[in-house]
């Protein structure tokens, strides 16, 4: 029993771990369903920003311990408390047109369905101009440029 926990506690704490260790600026998304952005890296400075939005995707800046300093969808900046981020990869619709979601990674792919700008998907899955998204239950293909969250042609599998 007592080897389950610890296994349980290590498992957990690599999550945590490797979001720490990576060198700025890196894609994180926010991973609680509260989470609160501040003037500086520290609970004494200001909040300016409560996020009520789990996996909206945001770009890590600065690091400094235990505290990120993030940009949001909109560019707005500010730090945040590493336990509230995710190293789950996200990513928001783009403003504009309604976007279409294929079954398969090409333009003439038939169309699943169409999300709006603002629509919050997890992305697990990008090479060349497409990605996979997943959004609840639905998942399909979307064009990479009508994404935030992700860099010029990163590949992410």
């Amino acid at each position: 029993m007592m080897h389950r926990v610890v296994a349980i506690v290590l498992l957990c704490s690599t999550a945590v771990a490797s979001a720490q260790d990576k060198i700025p600026p890196y894609w994180a998304s926010i991973a609680s369903g509260e989470a609160m952005m501040r003037t500086g890296p520290g609970r004494n400075y200001p909040g300016i920003w409560l996020y009520k939005r789990r996996d909206l995707p945001v770009r890590v800046l600065q690091i400094y311990p235990n505290w990120r300093k993030i940009e949001d969808p909109a560019g707005e900046q500010g730090w945040m408390l590493v336990t509230l981020l995710s190293d789950r990869r996200t990513a928001i619709v783009r403003p504009g047109v309604p976007r279409d979601v294929r079954v398969k990674p090409a333009a003439s792919a038939p169309i699943r369905y169409r999300i709006e700008a603002g629509v919050v998907g997890r992305i697990d899955e990008c090479s060349g101009a497409w990605c996979r998204i997943e959004m609840g239950k639905r998942r399909g293909y979307i064009e990479r440029d009508a994404l935030f969250g992700l860099d010029g042609n990163e590949a992410i599998d």
